[in-house]
């Protein structure tokens, strides 16, 4: 039990439901509660285990590929966890980065090596002549836009509901608004200022038309309507409208 400000009794409530009394920041299913998420400390269990699991292979004759197995199996994939949910500091996955470049020629401990070929050709995929190593702020950016999309299709959840609540919602229910000043939480703050970056690769089905905006979703084509017309974007009337509302004022015979 963790109590959240001056919880009376609290004792008395531990003792009837048989647990105990703990305080922010902990550690739960793996994962940091109550921490600041920016503190490069957070990812300090991330490198240990890293340093960890080297520690065993060092005593290991392994080839080339052998450490590109382990790097892309193991080492690639210790982060995920706190991947998914926390933007990475630059500098923590530098570091990381680095621990897997050094692994894979052999370059830890004192008998360095020379690295063959520049880390980012070695992140290329494999059909572009790389080695298909995942980069770690592309791979903690594309797993941070899994839940800008859960936002966007995950309506009746409680998560959802709840940040919804808390920000509000742009037109179409797609997006929350942007939190100003130190207002909300600075995870979901993070999480959806990749927003921008996640709807430029993100194409609507057009269904009934009432969460897609006519001018400024890409729907109809490669680019949104705002850019393809942008004269007659300048003279809409109601620049976020839907599809449905501008398909009835058709009918009906308003102007757009």
């Amino acid at each position: 039990m963790v109590p959240v400000g001056d919880v009376p009794n609290l004792q008395v409530l531990a003792d009837i439901m048989g647990c105990r009394i703990g305080s922010l920041p902990m550690s739960y299913l793996g994962m940091p509660l109550g921490a600041n998420f920016k503190s490069k400390t957070v990812w300090n269990s991330i490198l240990e285990k890293m340093e960890c699991k080297l520690a065993g292979w060092k005593s290991l004759y392994l080839s080339k590929g052998g450490r590109l197995t382990l790097l892309k199996s193991t080492l690639s994939s210790l982060p995920t966890y706190y991947l998914s949910l926390f933007t990475i500091p630059i500098s923590v996955a530098n570091r990381i980065e680095r621990i897997q470049c050094n692994f894979l020629w052999g370059s830890y401990g004192e008998g360095g090596t020379h690295h063959l070929v520049n880390w980012d050709v070695v992140c290329s995929p494999v059909n572009y002549g790389g080695l298909g190593v995942r980069k770690i702020a592309v791979f903690n950016k594309a797993l941070l836009g899994k839940w800008l999309w859960r936002f966007g299709t995950e309506e009746s959840k409680l998560w959802r509901r709840v940040i919804a609540t808390k920000y509000g919602v742009n037109s179409g229910g797609w997006s929350t608004k942007s939190a100003r000043g130190s207002h909300g939480c600075g995870l979901w703050r993070s999480i959806n200022s990749g927003w921008v970056d996640f709807v430029a690769y993100v194409d609507f089905e057009v269904g009934i038309g009432d969460r897609i905006r006519f001018w400024i979703d890409r729907w109809c084509g490669e680019r949104p309507l705002k850019d393809v017309f942008p004269d007659l974007y300048a003279c809409a009337s109601n620049r976020q409208a839907t599809i449905d509302s501008i398909l009835i004022r058709s009918v009906s015979g308003s102007l757009i």
